[in-house]
């Protein structure tokens, strides 16, 4: 498999590291300069054979020297050595496997989440803004903390993500809590934090005030507003059609500014948001949303409302195929709507989830054995759709490849990678042509740090996986320990017999 086919489209721009201005009023201080990584290439003379556990990152280092580091940087964190195996930043796979304490596992770089963090920073210079990181996306403690410390806001879906980015340092004036469905225990949580509410239908916006006068506090809003603008996506990640359960209706946008004006000792209108979907691939969508937005922030303004905040989201889509593609970065999404955002003098928030998370990461699994049926060739692995679930729910298409090379004369043949759950749909992969595996041998579902490990389950009960991520300097250190069946238990503990 050539080389060029195993590495995606950079996400690195030059790093400008002085923040934006920001506006006095209400907003968070800009987040402070942080490093580019020092790259490693070629194999390390020896890994860690016993994994260490996270730590607080340490702290940044100068820019010239993290400028300088970056101009090392390979394409991407994973690639194909001259040796035949698959590297993460200059480790060997086939060495983390060693040191893993189980099969399968996730394995992140750091390193590329910094450089993927730096593209937004840079396309970003000029603006006041806020990065939003969709916290469903990866909900990984460390990588939270890292992302808090790079200077990311959290966009949050649940009481229970709320909770989390509060644990991991976020600021909440730069959260912003989504969802269509939110609880009045959820909404008081919110309140008592100060983080900014999504106003998302008629029976939100009561369970606002509701929350509002139980906590005493004046909760901070945004009007979520479905623009109708086809994201031109899977329909199960789509949000900001007309058929959507997310958002209010464009016709009923007077009641909810009437309805916010009576209720003005409970809520401040603060922004409008609205939230196209995922794995976008043309940016020109963002502008069409904006152009929209921007008409109802003008229309909105003119009734008196003092409105600081343009929330844009929806996430850029990545390489998963492996091809080269030449797809939007964070500088082509901001560039769309920049004149916009200026031009009515707003604080723009993002939300960005996968493409900042999900190319830095691989699942990987031990090849359990070879079959056929016949018409079809399996390669099993002890990965599945527990653990990563995208190809069964939505059909959705994750590179794979083997970690070191095949044994002489491997024969390479169509496969479909399937794990040991007791569903035909848990697949990792079809139709994919490989070498012929040994028992044993690693296999990686590339792309998977978005997505997978947050929605993976217990199903058969199998049980959530560890996960790692190589250092700067080349370190392997564990970042989630592996769940065991004694922490299965013990949500029976003190039950009937």
């Amino acid at each position: 498999m050539a080389a060029a086919n195993l590495l995606s489209r950079s996400l690195l721009p030059a790093l400008n590291p002085s923040p934006s201005a920001r506006r006095n009023r209400g907003s968070a201080a800009a987040a402070a300069s942080f490093p580019r990584p020092r790259c490693l290439h070629g194999r390390l003379s020896s890994v860690r054979a016993s994994v260490s556990t996270a730590t607080p990152s340490p702290p940044p280092q100068p820019a010239a020297a993290a400028a300088a580091a970056a101009a090392a940087a390979p394409k991407h964190c994973f690639s194909r050595g001259a040796d035949g195996y698959l590297y993460c930043e200059g480790v060997r796979v086939e060495d983390a496997m060693a040191a893993a304490a189980r099969s399968p596992f996730y394995l992140y770089s750091k390193p590329q989440v910094l450089r993927n963090f730096a593209a937004y920073r840079e396309a970003l210079q000029g603006l006041r803004s806020v990065v939003g990181y969709a916290v469903k996306a990866n909900n990984n403690l460390p990588v939270l903390r890292l992302l808090r410390e790079l200077g990311c806001g959290a966009v949050l879906v649940s009481g229970n993500e709320l909770r989390l980015a509060l644990q991991a340092g976020f600021e909440p004036t730069r959260c912003i809590f989504n969802g269509n469905g939110k609880t009045l225990e959820d909404l008081m949580l919110a309140a008592e934090s100060g983080v900014f509410v999504n106003v998302d239908s008629e029976f939100d916006l009561e369970n606002i005030v509701r929350a509002a006068r139980a906590t005493g506090k004046r909760v901070p809003v945004l009007l979520r507003i479905n623009p109708d603008v086809d994201p031109q996506v899977h329909p199960y990640v789509a949000t900001g059609n007309k058929t959507s359960k997310f958002g209010i209706r464009n016709e009923k946008l007077q009641w909810f500014l009437d309805s916010i004006k009576s209720y003005s000792n409970d809520m401040k209108l603060v922004g409008v948001h609205c939230h196209l979907g995922s794995t976008i691939t043309k940016v020109d969508i963002f502008r069409d949303a904006a152009v929209l937005m921007v008409n109802f922030v003008d229309e909105i303004r003119a009734q008196g409302f003092e409105l600081e905040y343009l929330n844009i989201g929806g996430g850029l889509g990545i390489d998963y195929h492996h091809t080269d593609a030449v797809l939007p970065t964070p500088m082509d999404l901001i560039n769309t709507v920049r004149e916009l955002v200026l031009s009515r003098d707003l604080t723009l928030i993002i939300e960005p989830g996968r493409s900042l998370i999900a190319n830095t990461c691989c699942f990987v699994n031990r090849v359990t054995g070879v079959k056929s049926n016949g018409t079809k060739n399996f390669i099993v692995v002890d990965g599945s759709m527990a653990e990563l679930i995208r190809p069964s729910l939505y059909g959705a298409y994750q590179h794979i490849e083997l970690v070191s090379p095949p044994s002489p004369g491997a024969e390479v043949a169509t496969f479909d990678i399937v794990g040991p759950v007791c569903e035909s749909a848990d697949f990792l992969g079809k139709d994919r042509e490989l070498p012929t595996p040994d028992e044993g041998a690693g296999l990686v579902v590339h792309d998977a740090g978005a997505y997978c490990m947050s929605m993976a389950s217990t199903y058969n009960l199998k049980l959530r996986p560890p996960e790692y991520w190589v250092e700067e300097d080349g370190s392997i250190v564990k970042i989630r320990h592996q769940e065991k069946l004694d922490d299965y238990m013990k949500f029976f503990d003190g039950l009937p017999a």
